[in-house]
């Protein structure tokens, strides 16, 4: 490898870390925050007053309307909380008759962690995904006398089996306000909502109503922070794309555009909701990021609208997702889903950016499932790497050969060039050098573009292993969990930088990459020349000092990911070994004599980059001729005067 190889190293390293001190504010931009901050807390106490104004008042009309036996809904707001449970091989859901909505869902087969307890002792065998006052959905309907909130009401089952049940609510004589409920063979669960015999107690226009759904995003893995990055709201436009609240701050945004569904992601599960006639623009969604010390992660709320029908020909239908953040099952909701609209769930999977995603989708994707179906998840990981470096092996046997022709040609470099030691004279070393490198047929920047292929590999997989559900829960070796950390040490309170655990995956990666570092540094001392050597101990510096960046960045990381890059690495480091061993430089420099004998009978004209670079170089000697002549000039006037 040459310098441009490593150039490459330090390049991916910055894609990886780089973005967080890119993103640190001005002075100017502290300040107008503070201003922002200021005003957002006058709004949010204006705000809280007025809510709890209005809230007081809803208290009051309920009291009223509960004292009024002539009020709507009177018989539904008195009564005794009752639980249905509807279930299948995969989910567990449980409805009250108050307020009609799912108050818990346990997605099974999955490992249920107790976050409290790190050792995993208390763990149980399924998911528990929300319970209890963790998540709330109540849908809103204003008549001409009196504001409607399903929260309030109590209904009365039937039609009661494993995976059905029908919820209603009596408003009055004739009147009635129903949700049914139907749970699919996987986890989708539809609901429709009609209101009959009330189309008179409506405005003549009012066709939508309210939704307000709110969620307290539950911690489910060991590392809070690594999980903390990967949940976030999430929601997809009808004639667009999906998009995403901020991960690592409070966001609120007010939708321009209809939406088809929202979701409440952690890492590998989600809570989505799904509007058949779409939720209209307009919807205000917010994400309100939680402490470490209260295992939640984030606070989600979604105010939306959607279509209902007073007259009640015409239900309001949904449908809910509690399930595991797997690729392949979100392409198959879409097939299960009623509503035959392109849903495209699958993007709460995470894949990275558009050249990263394209990697992940059509081959880390096709491979990693092939082989899970044989191996266990460890030693998939071994064996996609096996099988990237098997494909990237003809670049880095290329970049290795151009750095060893370089080597090889180092004494001819140094004869040619002796002459060229003053700084001044530098322009006409680096000439020269090109020179002899032309006449031996080698480009000292073949090296490069080899590195810059594999560097998307890298990146891509940084995006899929965190998000591979397939590797939660499973272990290999020492690894109790390839989807969380490994550690070896571990405290009570997190520390700044290193938070609150060591991780041993974590230091095998950043020892490989300190091997392999200094291994790369000693292949680059015999190809240096002049300044290049100089240069190069800078460079020395920076790659000695990357594992440490890497350490305190990957620390919290899972040992999946972890695992890969110190496995790839190694690889890495056994292959340049291998071709330092085969290589006899004695032999290639026979080859590049040969080579530079035939370019003498048939000389050709440099072309492609080295060209440009001559031509470059050309230029700015012309420039510096220009300058020190005009120099002399000026210099002679003065003199005359």
């Amino acid at each position: 490898m040459d310098k441009n190889t490593i150039a490459g190293f330090v390049l991916i390293a910055l894609v990886l870390f780089g973005f967080a001190w890119w993103q640190q504010p001005s002075a100017e931009q502290l300040e107008q925050q503070r201003k922002e901050f200021v005003k957002d807390s006058i709004a949010a106490a204006k705000k809280t007053q007025a809510a709890k104004v209005a809230a007081a008042k809803q208290v009051q009309q309920k009291t009223a309307a509960a004292a009024d036996t002539t009020a709507l809904f009177h018989t539904a707001l008195n009564g005794q909380a009752q639980d249905i449970t509807l279930k299948n091989s995969k989910v567990e859901l449980t409805l009250s008759t108050k307020g009609g909505v799912v108050k818990k869902a346990v997605i099974k087969n999955y490992v249920g962690h107790d976050v409290t307890v790190k050792d995993g002792s208390k763990d149980q065998k399924n998911v528990t995904l929300f319970s209890g006052d963790d998540q709330s959905l109540n849908f809103m309907l204003a008549t001409k006398d009196a504001n409607i909130e399903t929260k309030d009401l109590f209904f009365t089952p039937t039609n009661v089996t494993d995976t059905t049940v029908t919820l209603t609510a009596t408003a009055g004589a004739g009147k009635t306000l129903t949700l049914n409920y139907t749970l699919g063979k996987d986890y989708l669960l539809h609901m429709s909502l009609q209101a009959d015999g009330m189309s008179g107690m409506f405005a003549p226009n009012y066709n939508q109503m309210d939704i307000n759904w709110q969620d307290k995003c539950r911690q489910q893995e060991l590392g809070f922070t690594f999980e903390n990055r990967y949940a976030t709201l999430t929601y997809k436009k009808h004639d667009g794309g999906t998009t995403q609240l901020s991960e690592t701050s409070e966001k609120e945004e007010t939708t321009e555009e209809p939406l088809d569904w929202v979701a409440f992601k952690n890492q590998f599960f989600s809570a989505v909701m799904i509007s058949k006639d779409n939720f209209a623009q307009g919807a205000n969604l917010k994400s309100t990021p939680l402490d470490k010390e209260t295992h939640y992660l984030k606070d989600y709320e979604a105010n939306m609208k959607a279509g209902f029908d007073p007259t009640g020909k015409r239900p309001s239908e949904f449908e809910f997702y509690f399930g595991p953040n797997d690729f392949r099952l979100l392409q198959a909701v879409e097939k299960e889903s009623r509503f035959h609209k392109d849903l495209d769930m699958q993007r709460l999977v995470y894949l990275g950016w558009p050249l990263f995603r394209i990697i992940n989708r059509w081959f880390t994707l096709y491979v990693f499932d092939w082989l899970s179906k044989i191996f266990p998840m460890g030693v998939v990981l071994i064996l996609i790497t096996l099988l990237l470096k098997a494909i990237t092996y003809p670049m880095v046997k290329k970049s290795y050969m151009s750095s060893a022709k370089m080597r090889v040609l180092k004494p001819k470099l140094d004869e040619a060039t002796k002459q060229f030691n003053k700084p001044e004279d530098q322009m006409q070393k680096q000439q020269a050098m090109m020179q002899k490198y032309s006449e031996y047929g080698v480009s000292p920047l073949s090296g490069c573009l080899p590195m810059l292929i594999q560097a998307p590999i890298w990146i891509a997989m940084f995006n899929f292993v965190p998000n591979a559900i397939q590797l939660r829960g499973q272990s290999f070796l020492w690894m109790k969990d390839l989807s969380t950390y490994d550690p070896i040490f571990s405290w009570d309170h997190s520390l700044w930088l290193i938070g609150d655990h060591i991780s041993l995956t974590c230091i095998l990666f950043c020892g490989a990459n300190l091997l392999y570092s200094w291994f790369t540094m000693q292949q680059q001392k015999d190809q240096m020349v002049g300044q290049q050597a100089d240069q190069m101990k800078m460079m020395q510096y920076m790659m000695m000092l990357m594992p440490l960046f890497f350490f305190f960045m990957f620390n919290d990381y899972s040992s999946g990911l972890n695992f890969y890059y110190f496995v790839s690495l190694f690889f890495s480091a056994a292959i340049m070994w291998a071709l330092r061993k085969t290589t006899d430089d004695s032999k290639l420099l026979e080859i590049l004599e040969a080579k530079r004998e035939e370019n003498k009978k048939n000389p050709k004209k440099m072309s492609g980059l080295a060209a440009r670079m001559q031509a470059l170089q050309e230029m700015q000697k012309k420039q510096q001729e220009d300058l020190r002549r005009k120099q002399e000039q000026l210099n002679n006037k003065k003199k005359g005067l």
